[in-house]
């Protein structure tokens, strides 16, 4: 085994730890709490996870073992599968960003009919309409029998054999429909959605500002460090707003972007996609499962909070049965030393 393949196989074992981790994590949080689960968003976040979940259980192996043995992992039946789910589940989290990213822009831009526009029945409907759009493509790739193993990419995933090359012109307007209808579609309700609401949130931010600085010219006794750490406030609130959006376009155009434009490029039949950069791109798609739980949920508050309650009851239980466990062993020693001082 070469170097760049232990990196690779490394980089997918440690992103499907992280991955599964984090995401359960994430409905472990729901399952402790009624306030997220009272909260539209918990729906779209909820089917994030359980689509990077099963991305990780299916695929990350599938592609692991595709690394190590440069060969079909599992047989052809499990690969068919598993190219499946690949293109149903990498969709369905896509739409489900894109859908975030819309509920957030009606709740700051609209905040007064945030509750008629965005209520739990239509946010079942986008969710049924992601599930029905990720069918139709990953039902039409199976029918057409697209799905294989792929050596560039050392993974089950679209595919068309050179025994099938009369079929390119209908796989390249498949590949071509399916990343604009989900890759470039959802970057661009994303940067719509987040671009409006980054300039609802300075425009919020300038008038806090101008009552900020009028306050302060108002207090003329207030000690010189106060107005400091007030301007400096000023400074962090103005660039926390761009710094979750760039966070938030940021890591879905760095995780999908490569593997998107190498799918797209391999299309034309002059082109030779390198393998180990095949298998890059392709692992650099499985680290945005890993990321999204940090990047819409860990980072929150109320997640934060839900989550260190969770471990602090778990650690409290720990050490009561840890005491009770010690306290019977102390009250069982003494009794055996009381038993041989009498005999």
């Amino acid at each position: 085994m070469s170097i760049p393949e232990f990196l690779l196989q490394m980089s997918i074992l440690v992103t499907a730890v992280v991955s599964l981790l984090t995401n359960l994590s994430v409905l472990l949080c729901f399952t402790q709490s009624a306030e997220l689960r009272s909260h539209v968003p918990g729906i779209f976040i909820l089917n994030l996870s359980f689509s990077n979940i099963l991305l990780t259980l299916i695929n990350m192996p599938a592609t692991f073992v595709g690394v190590a043995e440069s060969a079909k992992p599992f047989g052809d039946l499990f690969c068919q599968a598993a190219s499946f789910a690949e293109t149903f589940l990498t969709a369905n989290a896509m739409l489900s960003m894109a859908a975030l990213s819309l509920d957030r822009w009606v709740a700051v831009v609209f905040p007064l009919s945030y509750a008629s526009k965005m209520r739990y029945r239509d946010a079942f409907l986008i969710v049924a309409c992601s599930w029905m759009h990720s069918l139709t493509f990953s039902l039409t790739q199976l029918l057409m029998d697209w799905g294989g193993y792929s050596h560039t990419y050392a993974s089950c995933t679209i595919h068309l054999d050179w025994e099938k090359r009369t079929q390119l012109a209908a796989y390249a307007t498949f590949t071509v429909l399916f990343h604009c209808s989900s890759f470039a579609l959802c970057l661009l309700v994303l940067c719509f959605a987040y671009l409006k609401v980054l300039r609802v949130a300075k425009s919020h931010c300038k008038r806090i500002d101008v009552i900020t600085v009028q306050a302060l010219l108002l207090l003329v006794d207030i000690p010189p460090s106060v107005k400091e750490r007030c301007l400096a406030e000023q400074k962090k609130r103005r660039q926390r707003a761009t710094n979750k959006i760039s966070i938030f376009i940021g890591t879905f155009i760095l995780c999908f972007s490569p593997y998107v434009i190498t799918r797209l490029v391999e299309l034309l039949p002059s082109v030779h996609i390198p393998r180990y950069w095949g298998m890059t791109a392709k692992c650099l798609s499985y680290a945005k499962t890993s990321s999204d739980p940090f990047v819409y949920c860990l980072l929150r508050h109320q997640y934060r909070t839900v989550l260190v309650s969770i471990i602090s009851r778990v650690l409290r239980k720990n050490h009561y049965t840890l005491a009770v466990h010690n306290a019977s062993s102390t009250l069982e020693t003494t009794d055996d030393n009381c038993i041989a001082r009498i005999t």
